[in-house]
C-alpha cells in the first residue's frame, strides 16, 4: 500500500539527518521533573468528593435480585424522589457497590487508585460513586435511577464467580432484566461504567435481556488474552498479575486468575471462552475508544466499535486521563443524549457516528471532528522503510542492511523527518526482519515516538502515565503465525497458539500491530521508531510506567534486516488534513 506522502507538495518528508541508530528509551530528560509533580500528585490527587444534598435521591441497599439458578444477587437503588417510573442506569462489577469514599475528619477517604495512578486534571464526584462506576447523584438528577450491582461471588452477593464467564453474562441479563419489572422503572435499562464495568456489558447485550435499550461500555477490553494479559504473546506481568491477586484474593471465584494463567501460556479454548460474541450485540452502542489505554482497552474498545451487530454504534475518542474524560462535562452530556435518545425515547439527535479527537502532544488538542468510519475513509495507507543511517524513507531501500545489538539494553532507532504538517490518525503496523542468535526465540517491542526540536514529546497513556509514546506493540517471534483471516496490513492479528521457533541463521518477517493513535506532526518534527527486547519504561512508580511491565525473553544479540527482498517498514495512516472522512 502506498499513500500521498511522497506526492510532489510533499517532497523531501523521508530524508532525515544523521540520527543515532541504537538508543536507550528509558532514559529520557525530564524524568526528574515528571517524578516530582508524580509525588505531589500521590499527596494531593486533585479529586473533589461532595456529599449529596438532603431529599434530592432515595436509596436502597443490599436490595436482593434473583438470578435465573437461584442465586441472590445484591444491588444498591438510588433514584429521583417519588414513585417513577424512571429509566435505569446499571452497572455490574465485582470491585463491591459499597466501596464508596468515606467520610473522615478530614474530608472523604480517596480510592487509592487515585494516588497510584496520576490524574492529569481534576474529578469531582459523589460520595455514593463506586470506582469506576457512574455517579448516581448526577445522574439521579437528570432523571434516572442508577442500579449498582455486585456480581456473582463479589461483595454481599451469593455464589461463587468466574469473571468474565458466559455465566456472568446471564447474571448480568438477569440484572438487567430484574431492573426492568421493577415498580419504579420505565422499563428501559442502559448499562454504564468504565472497565470491568464496561466488560460486564459485552456478553449481557450479546443475549438480547428485552428490557435492555442501550449499552455504553466506556473503555473496556474484549480479547483478554491480545489485550490485557499477553498481547502479541509477551507476558503482562505488573497491572495484570497485582489485579488477577487482588481480585482472587477479594472476590470468591470457582478459578483462580493467576493459576489460570499459568495453565493456559496460549490463547487456547480457555481464552478465546472469554471473548464476547461482539457481532451478536444488536442494541445501540456508544463506546469509548480512547488512545491513551494502549496497554489495556483501547484496543478491544475500538474492535467493538468496528465488530458488534449493531447499526446504531459510536465512537467516542479522545486521548486525556481516563477518569477525568468520563466524569467531565463533555462525556457525560455524550452519554446523557445518547440514553436520552435510546433508552428514555427523547426526540434528539443521534451522536456522532464517531467524535474523533486530535493531539500534537499530551496536553494540546488539535481538533475535535465528526467522522463516519474507523478506520477513517479517507486514510492513505503508506509505508516508511527502514534503511541504513537510522532512517525511514518513503522510497523503499535499493540495497539490503542489517543492524546487531542487544535488544535487552538498547533499542533500534529509525527516524521520519516531517517536512510539512501531516496527521497521521488509525491504527499503524510495523514488519521487521529478524534473525536471533544464540535463541530460537525473542520478545519485541516496538515503539512509535515523536521528537520535536531534538526533545521527545510525551502523551498520556495507561495507568495514568503522562510520558507516553504515540503508540506501541509486543510480539513474540515464535508466535509470529497470522491468522489470515482476521488480519489487515494495517492491523495484523496473531494466531498466538502455535509456537514457530526460529532456526539458527533463520530471517524471519514478523507482524506486529502498533494500535491506534490521532496525532498531528508539524513541519520539522520527527517520529522515530524504536525496536527493543525489554518493556519501553521503566517500573519506577514516579517517572515510570508503574504498575504496567511485561516479562520480556530476548537473547543477547539480535539482528534486524531490510532491503529489496526484505521489505521492513512502518505502515502509518496519513489523513488529508481537512479532509475528514
Amino acid at each position: 500500500m502506498s499513500g500521498a506522502l511522497g506526492s510532489s507538495n510533499r517532497s523531501g518528508m523521508g530524508m532525515v539527518p544523521p540520527w543515532p541508530e541504537l538508543v536507550h528509551p528509558w532514559r529520557r530528560p525530564g524524568a526528574v521533573r515528571y517524578g516530582l509533580a508524580r509525588l505531589w500528585s500521590i499527596l494531593r490527587p486533585p479529586i473533589t468528593i461532595h456529599q449529596p444534598a438532603p431529599g434530592t435521591l432515595h436509596v436502597e441497599r443490599d436490595v436482593a435480585a434473583v438470578v435465573r439458578d437461584g442465586t441472590v444477587l445484591r444491588v444498591n437503588v438510588h433514584r429521583p424522589p417519588g414513585p417513577g417510573p424512571f429509566p435505569v442506569i446499571l452497572s455490574a462489577h465485582p470491585y463491591g457497590k459499597d466501596s464508596v469514599p468515606a467520610r473522615s475528619s478530614r474530608g472523604h477517604r480517596l480510592p487509592v487508585q487515585y494516588r497510584l495512578m496520576r490524574q492529569p486534571t481534576p474529578i469531582a464526584t459523589s460520595s455514593l460513586t463506586g470506582w469506576e462506576a457512574p455517579d448516581p447523584v448526577w445522574w439521579v438528577a437528570q432523571g434516572y435511577a442508577v442500579v449498582n450491582a455486585d456480581l456473582r461471588g463479589a461483595g454481599t452477593s451469593g455464589g461463587t464467580g468466574t469473571l468474565l464467564s458466559d455465566r456472568e453474562g446471564e447474571d448480568v441479563h438477569d440484572l438487567v432484566e430484574w431492573a426492568a419489572r421493577q415498580p419504579w422503572s420505565s422499563g428501559g435499562v442502559g448499562l454504564l461504567g468504565v472497565s470491568y464495568l464496561a466488560l460486564s456489558q459485552y456478553k449481557a447485550a450479546a443475549l438480547h435481556p428485552p428490557g435492555l435499550r442501550a449499552i455504553c461500555p466506556w473503555e473496556g477490553f474484549t480479547d483478554a488474552y491480545r489485550d490485557l494479559f499477553t498481547p502479541g504473546g509477551v507476558y503482562e506481568n505488573g497491572f495484570a498479575s497485582l489485579w488477577s491477586r487482588i481480585i482472587t484474593r477479594s472476590v470468591r471465584l470457582t478459578v483462580a486468575l493467576p493459576r489460570q494463567r499459568r495453565r493456559h501460556p496460549l490463547r487456547d479454548g480457555w481464552w478465546q471462552s472469554l471473548v464476547p460474541e461482539l457481532a451478536a450485540i444488536e442494541v445501540p452502542m456508544l463506546v469509548c475508544a480512547s488512545f491513551s489505554d494502549n496497554c489495556v482497552h483501547s484496543r478491544g474498545s475500538f474492535r467493538a466499535f468496528e465488530q458488534v451487530g449493531s447499526s446504531d454504534r459510536f465512537a467516542y475518542t479522545h486521548r486525556g486521563g481516563k477518569w477525568d474524560t468520563f466524569y467531565g462535562a463533555p462525556a457525560r452530556q455524550a452519554q446523557l443524549a445518547f440514553f436520552e435518545r435510546y433508552v428514555r425515547g427523547v426526540d434528539v439527535a443521534a451522536p456522532p457516528r464517531v467524535r474523533l479527537e486530535v493531539r500534537e502532544d499530551r496536553d494540546r488538542i488539535v481538533e475535535v471532528r465528526e467522522e463516519s468510519a474507523w478506520p477513517l475513509a479517507s486514510t492513505r495507507w503508506t509505508r516508511l522503510h527502514l534503511a541504513s543511517g537510522g532512517a525511514l524513507t518513503l522510497a523503499a531501500p535499493h540495497r539490503a542492511g542489517t543492524l546487531t545489538f542487544d535488544p535487552r539494553r538498547q533499542a533500534a532507532a529509525f527516524t521520519w523527518r516531517v517536512a510539512a504538517d501531516v496527521e497521521l490518525t488509525g491504527p499503524m503496523a510495523a514488519t521487521v526482519w529478524v534473525e536471533t542468535h544464540g535463541a530460537p526465540d525473542a520478545d519485541l517491542v516496538i515503539g512509535v515516538e515523536k521528537w520535536r526540536s531534538g526533545r521527545y514529546v510525551p502523551f498520556e497513556g495507561s495507568y495514568g502515565w503522562g510520558r507516553d509514546r504515540v503508540c506501541t506493540g509486543w510480539q513474540k517471534v515464535s508466535l509470529r503465525r497470522l491468522d489470515t483471516a482476521g488480519s489487515t496490513p494495517y492491523a495484523p492479528v496473531p494466531t498466538l497458539r502455535h509456537p514457530q521457533p526460529v532456526g539458527p541463521g533463520e530471517v524471519v518477517a514478523v507482524a506486529v500491530a502498533l494500535g491506534p493513535s490521532a496525532t498531528r506532526f508539524r513541519a520539522g518534527e520527527c517520529l522515530r521508531l524504536v525496536v527493543a527486547g525489554r518493556w519501553l519504561s521503566t517500573r519506577n512508580p514516579f517517572t515510570g510506567q508503574f504498575p504496567g511491565h511485561y516479562r520480556t525473553r530476548s537473547p543477547r544479540r539480535l539482528t534486524l534486516h531490510w532491503g529489496p527482498d526484505r521489505p521492513a517498514h512502518l505502515l502509518v495512516p496519513d489523513v488529508p488534513i481537512g479532509a475528514g472522512s
